[in-house]
């Protein structure tokens, strides 16, 4: 019988660890925030959330969502979107402020790969579990703007009519990777303002 170098067995270690370390460093944005979903039932009332930037920022109190919006995104650069969603959601260039009558349309993508899915979708991660009639809370300047949802779709990764749709009320459209890590359809969720 054959006996395996010391050199083998220590690299086989190595590696084993540094896989684990990996997929603990992939998933754990995700399992943090269905975690503390699962954890917050009933879902959080909105006094109960601190906004993280009353400038511009998100709140959406049944996943617990609370992020910066990054204003004035282009959707059709990646390099200034991905950037963007480091620091926060994007709110697309062109689109509606909460002051403003039509459509806001914010984005979180995920990416091609689960390391960047974590890294770039936590925040709209648990999108999915809104219902019609949920509200999301938009803060601009200060202000806090009050919107329900109205309609959740999954469309295919390709339909871009929703950046810009003509609407003569105030609309919010907010729009992630599906499903979660990758690019092959878009979750859709829009809400309809105060």
């Amino acid at each position: 019988m054959r006996k395996i170098p010391q050199i083998l067995i220590v690299s086989g270690i190595v590696l084993i660890v540094t896989s684990l370390l990996l997929l603990i460093l992939i998933f754990l944005p995700i399992a943090k925030v269905e975690f503390s979903y699962n954890l917050n039932q009933p879902h959080l009332k909105i006094n109960e959330i601190k906004p993280i930037d009353r400038d511009f920022g998100i709140v959406i109190p049944k996943i617990g969502a609370n992020a910066k919006i990054i204003a004035d995104v282009n959707p059709y650069n990646a390099s200034i979107y991905q950037l963007a969603l480091t620091k926060g959601v994007a709110q697309a260039l062109g689109s509606a402020k909460p002051n403003e009558t039509g459509n806001m349309f914010i984005f979180s993508h995920s990416s091609v790969n689960l390391l960047e899915a974590a890294r770039y979708n936590s925040v709209f991660y648990l999108l999915a579990k809104l219902q019609k009639n949920d509200e999301i809370y938009i803060y601009y300047k200060n202000v806090r703007y009050t919107y329900k949802v109205s309609d959740i779709k999954i469309v295919d990764a390709k339909e871009v009519s929703y950046l810009s749709p003509e609407s003569k009320t105030k609309t919010l459209t907010l729009m992630t990777c599906w499903p979660e890590g990758t690019t092959y359809k878009r979750l859709l969720v829009i809400a309809t303002g105060k």
